[in-house]
């Protein structure tokens, strides 16, 4: 199977339960990329990631930039068109039913049942992360604090960003 269409399924598998953004499936994108189909290595999956996530846009972006690494200019497209088209079309048709449901029980059900899973695939895709950017522990330490912080507080996580990029570049970490 061509590498164009290969790309295609997976990211069109994926974008259908990407509840939240493709930051949310990192942890399956990191598995195809590195693991399954060995298009790259850890560090160069990480490196991605953090090019995606400071550019301006949808967290989408970093299909776009899987692709190009794998397949160039094609690579890039087909990406973006798989991860971003399915689920498009799913929340278009979805919504519709989304609206009549409104009020009832099962919405609330729905509701209830997504919120879980949608925060266990983002915590998944920092843990994936901070294996990838630097194995010691000093990284895993910093990772659960922000979470903690996160969870319990009410900062605003560009402080923590903040913090952590000047751990970094104190070399503390």
């Amino acid at each position: 199977m061509g590498i164009i269409v290969e790309i295609v399924l997976q990211f069109g598998m994926l974008s259908l339960v990407a509840f939240g953004g493709a930051g949310a499936v990192l942890p399956e994108l990191h598995r195809l990329a590195v693991v399954t189909h060995h298009w790259m290595n850890d560090a160069t999956f990480t490196h991605l990631v953090a090019i995606s996530q400071a550019t301006p846009g949808p967290n989408a972006i970093i299909a776009t930039l899987l692709g190009w690494h794998v397949a160039g200019l094609a690579g890039a497209l087909a990406a973006t068109t798989a991860m971003c088209g399915p689920s498009s079309l799913l929340i278009y048709f979805f919504m519709r039913f989304w609206e009549k449901i409104h009020g009832t029980r099962w919405r609330l059900i729905i509701q209830t049942g997504i919120s879980p899973l949608a925060i266990g695939l983002v915590l998944a895709s920092g843990c994936i992360i901070t294996r990838g950017a630097d194995a010691s522990w000093g990284a895993y330490g910093l990772t659960a604090a922000t979470v903690l912080i996160v969870l319990n507080s009410r900062w605003n996580p560009l402080w923590l960003i903040g913090a952590g990029a000047m751990l970094g570049l104190a070399g503390v970490i």
